[in-house]
């Protein structure tokens, strides 16, 4: 007789808590193997494949496409026993079985993998019943019937409320809303994030001779969520916890281009204008650790870093993404390019790990490739300072005394005025401007 095991979203790391289901890879009735990729989700740092520790038939499904799902909410049921698919070992629904090799979601999971599937009858959607008889490799299975999930119900004094997510929980407690005031929008009643929120919004009082309100049907409505809320919430938080401030320079980065040109004209790798700036930037930092730090509000405690991390600004079709380069301080101009352009490619084709998007300490910005000049960058939270970088053009340049066309750059430091003061952020940058201006100053920190 087959067992029916149920696979439940598991701990994406990182402090994720949920997750929406952004594809499903299997349908009721496929025959599944161990480790087989079988949905698509998207949480707020990246868009990963979730593998099933468990080999046999999928009997149920339990959400539909553009779903958010809690950690631990159930994802599908698998029947599995002698005629379907091997076993896994006891501790499956924690990580992969022995002789795996893979492990769940972004921390080793091979995301070129193909899912795999054989169709043994139509396909269904959602929390379902199981067919009378599943059809498998070798022998029929028995009749399986898989019960619909209800949504677990949060005790609180007073009565139970339909709260299911921890990040919703703590969104309410933080905001002070009580939960037992609120009526969920969600299947059975389930209080959602967005219902929270709803209860966050100003209530604004119009007086007597205000015209008549704009119609709220009109205008297309985007829901603000996955990672564009995730990029929200953290912007927000940002300006809400650091006191920031701005600082920026023109600098003559003829000196700059040049030198690139020269390293590649010789075989070898191309050098990326960004890979200098990161070198410059972990230069900068070394001089000037005060910038590679973070805030510990709870200890009320400055901390310095000792590596740099260097995040870097990726657009991407999904939104804005800042990928992180581990130790860069220990990388070479070769080093630096191969990684962002690594990262980079990751990044366009929504295969960046959650370890691919957090740890950052530094981030440089590089809004110059879209023809801008200047802006004033918001820290990446938590981080305490951010380096941007505007389009590098021809300009009229007082250079040797004379006027003259150079190519000119405007960088612009944006930073946390706890960790430091002006003369701080302004040494910074100026030697930022200076290595850009005669990148001969790098030697002397080499």
């Amino acid at each position: 007789m087959p067992q029916v095991l149920e696979f439940k979203l598991p701990d994406l790391g990182e402090g994720l808590t949920e997750a929406e289901i952004v594809r499903w890879l299997v349908a009721v009735g496929d025959v599944v193997e161990v480790d087989q990729p079988v949905v698509e989700v998207e949480t707020a740092k990246a868009m990963v494949e979730v593998p099933c520790p468990y080999g046999g038939v999928v009997t149920a499904r339990f959400g539909e496409e553009g779903t958010e799902l809690p950690v631990g909410a159930p994802l599908i049921t698998v029947a599995v026993g002698s005629g379907t698919a091997p076993e896994p070992g006891p501790t499956a629904v924690d990580a992969a079985p022995s002789g795996s090799g893979n492990v769940l979601v972004g921390y080793g999971t091979d995301h070129s993998r193909q899912a795999r599937r054989r169709r043994v009858r139509p396909a269904g959607g959602g929390a379902v019943a199981a067919p009378a008889t599943l059809v498998a490799p070798a022998a029929p299975v028995a009749p399986v019937v898989v019960p619909v999930v209800a949504p677990v119900v949060a005790e609180a004094p007073g009565g139970p409320v339909a709260v299911i997510s921890p990040l919703v929980r703590k969104l309410a407690r933080d905001n002070g809303i009580d939960l037992r005031t609120l009526r969920g929008s969600g299947p059975q009643g389930l209080i959602l994030r967005a219902d929270v929120e709803a209860a966050l919004r100003p209530v604004a009082v119009a007086p007597a001779a205000a015209p008549a309100p704009v119609d709220a049907g009109r205008g297309e409505r985007i829901p603000l969520k996955g990672l564009r809320g995730a990029v929200a919430e953290k912007l927000s938080r940002s300006r809400r916890e650091i006191p920031e401030a701005t600082c920026w320079v023109d600098a003559d980065a003829t000196e700059l281009m040049a030198a690139r040109a020269a390293m590649n004209a010789v075989d070898g790798p191309k050098i990326s204008v960004l890979a200098l700036l990161a070198r410059i930037c972990t230069a900068a930092l070394a001089k000037y650790p005060e910038l590679n730090s973070t805030v510990d509000l709870a200890a009320n405690e400055i901390v310095r870093l000792p590596a740099v991390h260097l995040g870097f600004a990726a657009q991407t079709d999904r939104g804005l993404m800042v990928p992180v380069v581990r130790d860069a301080h220990t990388r070479s101009p070769e080093s630096l390019s191969a990684e962002f352009a690594r990262l980079t490619e990751l990044a366009r084709t929504g295969k960046l790990t959650p370890g691919d998007l957090t740890g950052g300490t530094f981030t440089l910005n590089n809004y110059g490739v879209f023809g801008v000049d200047g802006s004033t960058p918001i820290i990446n939270h938590p981080e305490a300072a951010m380096l941007g970088v505007g389009r590098i053009v021809p300009k009229p340049w007082v250079h040797g005394g004379e006027l003259a066309v150079r190519k000119v750059v405007q960088l612009s430091l944006t930073f946390d005025h706890r960790v430091c003061d002006g003369g701080t952020a302004g040494g910074f940058l100026r030697f930022v401007a200076d290595c850009v201006e005669n990148p001969a100053v790098l030697l002397r920190g080499l």
